[in-house]
């Protein structure tokens, strides 16, 4: 039996397929139809393992309700607490950011949720807010973290997506270089998110997953702020994905 595990996001579709030691993913933007974003996905995954049949799928995300080609829909929560305790079995505590939400989960000792507290109301401190103030400073969204100066952080009073993009076009105008305002983001969504991680007390192994944990400016900021390391694999895009396909695998 093969198990595929599907993760919908706002922004990016995540895909794992597994068959016995062989693995396969896939990442696509999930464009305006989170259906037709699984479909291809499913598609991409079974070329690559050659035209697999027997398959089980589990499908997680923003968009796990409009696909209907799953024999599972679950949340977040759930299969981002599977993936990450089997890629980092210390974990006590994930931090998710994505698209457009961020969740702080906490874990028990056998790695099973116990609390999570979520932000899906805005856009603050998401991929979505990156993306914006990226477009205020001119620079594509994967440049922030090598082009920030952290010597002299600028001070970003805002995280509202719009009133934070005419902050830094205030402080652009003013002659702040971009690099002491990159830095300044950075430091502010480290805040935000480093609060939520406390509303459930900060433990001692923390893992960040989803798309912003390859800034590495964010990943500074939240270590500093939380006062302890934060941990980020090759996966962190995966996580979701991964839990789900392990769910899948639990199908049988």
């Amino acid at each position: 039996m093969i198990a595929v595990g599907l993760d919908i996001g706002s922004l990016a579709a995540k895909g794992i397929l597994l068959d016995g030691e062989r693995q396969f993913r896939v990442i696509i933007p999930t464009g305006w139809s989170p259906r037709k974003a699984g479909e291809q996905l499913l598609d991409s995954l079974r070329e690559q393992a050659g035209g697999a049949e027997d398959i089980r799928i589990v499908v997680t995300g923003y968009g796990r309700v409009s696909y209907q080609g799953a024999d599972q829909a679950v949340t977040e929560i759930s299969c981002h607490a599977r993936g990450v305790v089997a890629l980092l079995p210390k974990t006590d505590t994930i931090v998710d950011i994505g698209g457009q939400d961020s969740k702080v989960i906490r874990l028990n000792d056998a790695g099973k949720v116990i609390d999570f507290v979520m932000n899906d109301k805005c856009a603050a401190g998401t991929g979505r807010f990156l993306e914006v103030t990226a477009n205020a400073l001119g620079i594509d969204v994967d440049d922030l973290a090598a082009s920030e100066d952290v010597s002299q952080e600028a001070a970003i009073s805002s995280m509202c997506t719009v009133f934070a993009e005419s902050e830094i076009i205030g402080l652009l105008a003013s002659g702040v270089a971009k690099g002491s305002i990159i830095a300044g983001l950075h430091r502010s969504v480290g805040k935000r998110v480093a609060a939520m991680v406390r509303r459930l007390g900060v433990g001692e192994y923390i893992a960040f997953t989803g798309g912003v944990a390859l800034n590495r400016g964010i990943c500074r900021a939240l270590s500093e702020e939380l006062g302890r390391p934060v941990q980020v694999t090759d996966f962190c895009q995966f996580t979701g994905a991964l839990g789900a396909a392990l769910l899948a695998k639990d199908l049988g």
